[in-house]
């Protein structure tokens, strides 16, 4: 069944201020909502355990469909072009690039891929006309202090692979799907390049879930196609997925990435010093590879990623006796015994990111946070009610950490420690 556009469903230019936030949220929830390949069956919306503030006015930016990408092969999975959204800058930022790729989860099956290829992360024909710009593409400097004017392009995701699928893994069981996620990153490069992102200054490669594992997968791409003298470097909001067995001690995630990267060839993107070991599919998780990067890199990712322990520590498949039920979706409904197992996922990730933690030129943000993707609204990457760690927001802290006002190594106390959370709560 086709999902209908957005765009004409909501109405936009009617809403109203209030309106608008809830519009935008259930906007980036539902698309989480598409991604959750673990459990079919999960139809709640979250909501958040206290009100974000009144929104501004939306920037609504016109889709552009890829004017190379068809030259280049470049397609979504059902074989329509793939697309982005680009608001021009201006003034100080007129020769400033940010682009955002936008994430989604992946497809590791025939049966997955064919299914995504009907909704707007496999395909082009359900993308909305216009998406509204916040967080980090917001042109409201109160909102966006250290952006707003920069030339800010939003990526579309449809190829259910972080942009790193290849053809050569195309035309299994007959059914015809194109695994081309590398061919989009690649085309629509060369469309940014030609549009004035060659004369670049300065450049940021960022990204949330999927694509913010696209981001550190795709980094040292985007800093070796622009100016050697341009300041580049690469925010990752989301995208830190941990190879930790579920709490039945299944390797879920491992096993789900190994069928990732062996339907759409995507060991051909990742780093190749890593995929000569005997297992490609483990370098699709960034601690394997993401000292290797050579661009200055930022890690934005709470350290109770709801998405990971829905859908890595406790996918529905481990919970069958539904003991996680109201845990897995509200985090206050934890018991002692789950949060001490939620709290084993926190010190596995601070164990993940150690090494990191020594980069000189890489900054975090790791909050205890029951979230996902925070650089995308505007209530969680900048406002006066906004996440903050040391009194810092988000913005304030890739924005320091950017422009190399101070180094930005920021990890927070073990939940439920900062009360300006925004935890989302699926019941």
């Amino acid at each position: 069944m086709a999902i209908p556009r957005l765009s004409s469903l909501l109405r936009w230019r009617k809403l109203g201020k209030s309106d608008w936030l809830v519009a935008s949220i259930g906007f980036v929830l539902f698309v989480f909502f598409l991604s959750f390949f673990f459990d079919p069956t999960s139809d709640s919306v979250p909501s958040v355990d206290r009100s974000p503030p009144i929104a501004s006015l939306p920037d609504l930016v016109k889709l552009t469909l890829s004017s190379k990408a068809k030259e280049r092969g470049a397609f979504c999975l059902d074989g329509s072009l793939p697309g982005y959204h680009f608001h021009k800058g201006s003034g100080s930022g007129s020769k400033s690039w940010l682009l955002h790729l936008e994430g989604g989860g992946w497809c590791s099956s025939i049966a997955s891929c064919s299914a995504r290829a009907m909704t707007m992360l496999g395909s082009s024909t359900y993308f909305e006309d216009e998406v509204d710009f916040q967080g980090v593409l917001s042109s409201d400097p109160s909102l966006n202090p250290e952006f707003f004017n920069w030339n800010r392009v939003k990526i579309r995701y449809c190829d259910g692979a972080s942009f790193a699928g290849h053809p050569e893994a195309e035309f299994k069981n007959g059914t015809r799907l194109f695994f081309r996620g590398q061919l989009i990153w690649e085309a629509i490069m060369d469309e940014l390049l030609s549009m004035g992102m060659s004369d670049a200054k300065q450049g940021i490669l960022t990204g949330c879930s999927a694509g913010g594992l696209a981001t550190l997968i795709h980094c040292d791409y985007f800093r070796d196609h622009l100016p050697k003298d341009a300041a580049v470097k690469c925010v990752s909001d989301g995208g830190f997925f941990l190879n930790v067995p579920d709490v039945l001690g299944h390797p879920t995630m491992r096993s789900f990435y190994h069928d990732v990267v062996n339907l759409q060839g995507v060991d051909k993107s990742l780093d190749q010093n890593c995929v000569a070991k005997p297992e490609p599919s483990n370098c699709m998780f960034p601690q394997k590879f993401l000292n290797n990067i050579r661009t200055p890199v930022f890690l934005v990712n709470p350290a109770y990623d709801f998405w990971q322990i829905q859908h890595v520590l406790v996918p529905a498949s481990a919970d069958v006796d539904k003991s996680w039920a109201k845990c897995r979706l509200n985090i206050k409904e934890c018991d002692v015994a789950q949060m001490k197992v939620l709290h084993g996922f926190r010190s596995s990730m601070m164990d993940a990111i150690g090494k990191f933690h020594q980069n000189k030129v890489g900054g975090m943000f790791i909050d205890s946070c029951y979230s996902h993707c925070q650089t995308l609204m505007s209530a969680t990457w900048h406002s006066p009610t906004s996440t903050r760690i040391e009194n810092k927001t988000i913005a304030e802290s890739v924005g320091d950490w950017y422009f190399n006002r101070k180094p930005l190594k920021l990890i927070d106390c073990p939940y439920p420690c900062n009360p300006s959370c925004y935890n989302l709560n699926f019941t």
